[in-house]
């Protein structure tokens, strides 16, 4: 395997399994949603549309759901704006809805990276309607600061563990 395919992994590496099982498992439910949309209407309305009618999936599935939810932008510990996400979802995840033909792009990718950091999230889904198949129009973004420091409060609740165990003896 040439470097450039195995830095892309590296870039890429963070598999489903280090993220809370909740989390996926209300992130798959919410893709079947957009599934369900994108069979019925298919590819061709406004992104307007598309939120539309995923609301109208997500009730169905008892899922909850704000749309135009803001969070605000901090900087040196003060609030220096705000972002909006399209849906935020169950008060854990963002969905961006798109309606477009064409690969979502750095562009997209780092404008939702740029909520989760806002709402300090862990997942965002860019749902492209636009695309002939809807598979063609799905991207998860991480937000790694975040990611990371869940890592980091994991590492050192079982250093602290191993440090108790050593004081019992």
């Amino acid at each position: 395997m040439d470097s450039y395919r195995q830095n892309d992994r590296r870039r890429r590496g963070v598999p489903l399994s280090d993220l809370d099982p909740a989390l996926t498992e209300i992130s798959r439910k919410v893709i079947g949603c957009a599934i369900e949309v994108h069979k019925a209407l298919g590819p061709g309305y406004s992104a307007d549309v598309y939120r539309n009618a995923l609301k109208i999936e997500l009730d169905r599935e008892e899922i909850g759901h704000k749309q135009g939810h803001a969070f605000d932008v901090q900087y040196d510990e003060r609030v220096v704006g705000e972002t909006v996400a399209d849906m935020y979802i169950a008060d854990r995840f963002v969905v961006d809805v798109r309606a477009y033909h064409g690969e979502i792009g750095s562009e997209e990718r780092s404008g939702l990276r740029a909520v989760l950091r806002a709402g300090d999230l862990e997942l965002g889904l860019i749902i492209n309607f636009g695309e002939r198949r809807l598979k063609d129009g799905l991207v998860r973004v991480l937000n790694p600061d975040k990611i990371e420091s869940l890592r980091s409060s994991d590492e050192g609740e079982h250093e602290d563990d191993d440090h108790d165990e050593d004081d019992e003896e």
